[in-house]
C-alpha cells in the first residue's frame, strides 16, 4: 500500500481532477474545489440561458459558446455584421415581402366600430347632398312640372281631348309639384355626389390600383342614369303614353287623368329605365371580378338579346312591336357597350393597348355622314328639328 508523499497530502485538489457535470467527492473539500465546481456550474449555467434566449429571441444576432472546464472558450462570440450581409446591418426582407407590403399601401385598417362611424358619415353626406339639390329643384318647380305634364298634354291633344290633368285632391297639386317632382329631379342631380359618398366609403378596403377607377367609374355610372332618364322622357315616356291614352277612344272612354296616378307612372318609367342603363357598369364589375369575360359574353350574346328582349316587353306599357324594339334596342347597345368594356380591362390585364386614334377617326367620320344627312333634310326638304322622338319631322 502506497503512501502518498507530503505535496500530495497538503494540497490534494492540484491532482485531483473533478468531473464538469458532477459533485466533488466528500473528501475534497477544500476552498479551491469549491471555486472550481462554482466556476463549472456557472459556465454551464450561462450556456444553458444563453442557448434559450437564443431560441427565444429570434433576432438575437450574437452566439455565445460554452466554455469548458479549462477556463477557455470554445466558441468564439459571432459580431453582428457577420450574419447581416457584411455592412453591420440587418438582412433585407426578401423580394415577395416587400410586393406584398406594396400591394397593401394605402389600405385602412378599422374596427367595427371605426366602420360604423364612417358609414353614418357618408350617409350623412349623400342626405346633405340630396338636400341641397332639392332646395335647388324646389326653386324651379313650377317650369319643371309644365316639362313633366307636357308629354301627357301632347299625347291627349293628338287624341283630341282637353290637354288637361286633373286633380282630385286638394292635397295632390302640393304634393305632385312641390314635393315629388323636386325629389325625383335632386335624385337625378345629386347622385354624382351619391355615388361618390358610395365610394368613398368602399375605397379603404381597395388596393391603391382599384382606387383608379373612381372618377371613371362614377362619371360613367352616374351619366348612364341621367341619360336613361332623358331617353325615357324623350323617347319611351312619350309613346307609350298615346297609346295607353288611346285604347279606348272608339270605345265611348274619354280619359280624366289623375295628375297623381300620371306623376307615379312617370316617375316608375324614368327611374326603371334609369336603372336598366346601368348594365355597362354591371358588366364591367363582373369582368372586374372575373365572373364573366369578354370571350363568354360574345359567345352566349343570343341568350343575352333573348333575356333583354323578354325583359323589355314585360316592362314596355304597349304591346305593339314598334315600342318592344324601342326599349330593347337601346339594352342591347348597352349590352355590347358592357362587353366593350370588359375587353378593354382584358387588354389592361395582357399589358397591351386599345387602337383609340383609329376608332375615334371612324366614329368622327360616322357623325359628320350624319350630321351632313341631317343638315340636308332640315335645309332642302323641309324637315325640322323636335325634342322627342323621331326628331325629325316634316
Amino acid at each position: 500500500m502506497s503512501v502518498p508523499d507530503d505535496k500530495t497530502r497538503e494540497n490534494p485538489a492540484e491532482n485531483t481532477p473533478v468531473p464538469a457535470h458532477t459533485e466533488p467527492e466528500a473528501a475534497s473539500g477544500t476552498d479551491t474545489a469549491h471555486t472550481s465546481y462554482e466556476q463549472t456550474t456557472d459556465h454551464d449555467y450561462d450556456s444553458h440561458y444563453h442557448s434559450d434566449s437564443s431560441h427565444d429571441d429570434p433576432y438575437t444576432q450574437q452566439s455565445y459558446g460554452v466554455a469548458p472546464a479549462g477556463g477557455e472558450s470554445s466558441t468564439a462570440v459571432v459580431p453582428a455584421s457577420s450574419t447581416s450581409g457584411g455592412d453591420g446591418g440587418t438582412t433585407p426582407p426578401p423580394a415577395g415581402e416587400e410586393d406584398d407590403e406594396e400591394e397593401d399601401d394605402g389600405m385602412l385598417r378599422m374596427s367595427f366600430l371605426e366602420h360604423l362611424e364612417e358609414l353614418r358619415k357618408r350617409i350623412i353626406s349623400a342626405l346633405m347632398g340630396l338636400g341641397i339639390a332639392f332646395g335647388l329643384s324646389l326653386i324651379f318647380a313650377d317650369r319643371m312640372w309644365k316639362a313633366v305634364s307636357e308629354p301627357a298634354a301632347t299625347a291627349l291633344k293628338a287624341l283630341g281631348y282637353p290637354a288637361t290633368l286633373k286633380q282630385l285632391s286638394p292635397m295632390d297639386a302640393f304634393q305632385v309639384i312641390y314635393m315629388k317632382l323636386p325629389l325625383l329631379a335632386a335624385i337625378f342631380l345629386s347622385s354624382p355626389w351619391v355615388l361618390w359618398q358610395v365610394w368613398s366609403f368602399v375605397a379603404p378596403g381597395l388596393y391603391k390600383k382599384e382606387r383608379r377607377f373612381a372618377a371613371p367609374v362614377i362619371l360613367s355610372t352616374a351619366g348612364l342614369f341621367v341619360l336613361g332618364g332623358l331617353f325615357a322622357y324623350f323617347v319611351a315616356f312619350r309613346f307609350g303614353l298615346e297609346f295607353l291614352l288611346g285604347i279606348g277612344r272608339d270605345i265611348n272612354v274619354e280619359p280624366a287623368i289623375n295628375m297623381v296616378d300620371y306623376f307615379d307612372l312617370f316617375v316608375n318609367v324614368t327611374l326603371g329605365i334609369g336603372v336598366v342603363f346601368e348594365l355597362p357598369i354591371i358588366i364591367f364589375f363582373l369582368a372586374l371580378l372575373r365572373i364573366v369575360t369578354a370571350k363568354f359574353l360574345i359567345e352566349n350574346s343570343r341568350y343575352a338579346i333573348l333575356i333583354i328582349v323578354i325583359v323589355a316587353a314585360l316592362i314596355t306599357p304597349t304591346p305593339d312591336v314598334f315600342n318592344l324594339m324601342l326599349f330593347s334596342v337601346p339594352m342591347v347597345v348597352l349590352y355590347f357597350v358592357g362587353v366593350f368594356a370588359a375587353y378593354l380591362l382584358q387588354l389592361r390585364r395582357d399589358e397591351k393597348t386599345f387602337p383609340w386614334m383609329s376608332v375615334l377617326v371612324i366614329l368622327l367620320s360616322v357623325f359628320a355622314v350624319a350630321g351632313a344627312v341631317v343638315w340636308a333634310l332640315v335645309a332642302k326638304y323641309g324637315y325640322k328639328l323636335v325634342p322627342y322622338w323621331p326628331f325629325l319631322l316634316r
